[in-house]
């Protein structure tokens, strides 16, 4: 089979390359899946360049990167039924704490992460389900149902916040959005009741203003300690923060005092060790707004498996309007 790998961290262009290698056979509890596309995202190429504090060198002598995808399953292991041949799946933690992830042309992963996609729902949109989609799904409803609430999703225009803000609004939530000005009128197109600039001086104020001053119940973040002196003034008494990024201040100081006074619960989501009965709880909130057409994940842009180091790239270039898929047929 065809595949991309690296054995180094480095820059996309440097390390990244096309190899050969024999098709994977499933273990016993594992299925063999045929990918059709390969989901690219931030992590996959922050990890690839080494960015993670204290890593050296990658965890085996070469990787094949990404962690979603999606695809048909070909082959079953022992223990799994034969039943399960022939049905499209999309994969979540493909590469997660594993050497080979879905930059290729097959995966042999265990059955569980590999989950039927719903009917109508294509390969590229499966292949967004698994860090965006359940970090969206999660950071969300991890509280329950939110019909009612008023919501700050921060980075709306991203592909997670892109995806929470339709499915908070689908859910009954009042969606207050934050992105840069140019990304407005798309974040208010997936539902937002209304989106303001993450740069505009008055933030705090406008946010308050729109609940009318009670603040916020629940705030979806994806730059915690940027933004934490702001949702330090905006979040309502017993609210909860869910946060799943600080890639600009990953040791922030907290306003503990005005946390404190309001008694705000932060909740740090890592969607690769989610638990399994919030992971099944999110992965039903996905299902269930692709069947209703109330979740409609964005596509930035396709790439052929050899341009798996462009992919990257633009993975990490700001103002990207959703996800980078690579194309693997």
């Amino acid at each position: 089979m065809r595949a991309i790998s690296y054995s180094q961290f480095g820059p996309a262009s440097d390390v990244l390359g096309l190899i050969e290698l024999d098709t994977p056979n499933p273990a016993p509890g594992e299925v063999l899946v045929r990918l059709h596309v390969s989901g690219v995202n931030p992590s996959d190429a922050k990890a690839r360049a080494g960015a993670r504090p204290g890593v050296t060198k990658p965890a085996f002598d070469f990787i094949i990167p990404h962690s979603d995808g999606a695809g048909v399953i070909e082959a079953v292991g022992e223990g799994v039924s034969p039943a399960r041949i022939g049905e499209r799946v999309w994969v979540w933690n493909g590469q997660w704490q594993r050497a080979h992830g879905t930059a290729a042309e097959y995966i042999a992963l265990p059955g569980a992460q590999a989950v039927p996609l719903p009917e109508g729902v294509s390969f590229e949109t499966g292949a967004t389900l698994g860090i965006p989609g359940l970090t969206a799904a999660h950071t969300v409803f991890g509280g329950g149902d939110v019909a009612g609430q008023s919501l700050l999703i921060s980075g709306g225009a991203g592909a997670v916040g892109h995806n929470a803000v339709q499915l908070a609004h689908a859910a009954g939530a009042r969606v207050i959005a934050t992105c840069s000005a140019g990304a407005a009128e798309r974040v208010k197109a997936a539902g937002a009741d209304q989106v303001f600039d993450y740069a505009d001086p008055d933030l705090a104020a406008k946010i308050i203003e729109t609940t009318d001053g009670k603040g916020v119940d629940r705030a979806v973040e994806v730059e915690f300690g940027e933004n934490a002196p702001l949702l330090a003034e905006v979040m309502a008494p017993n609210a909860t923060i869910a946060a799943y990024g600080s890639g600009q201040n990953m040791t922030p100081v907290l306003p503990f005092g005005p946390f404190l006074f309001k008694a705000i619960t932060l909740d740090i989501t890592l969607i690769y060790i989610l638990a399994d009965a919030p992971r099944r709880a999110a992965i039903a909130r996905l299902h269930n707004a692709l069947s209703e057409g109330s979740l409609s994940p964005a596509i930035h842009a396709h790439y052929p498996l050899t341009d798996c180091a462009a992919a990257q790239d633009a993975v990490m270039t700001p103002g990207r309007a959703g996800a980078v898929l690579l194309d693997i047929a």
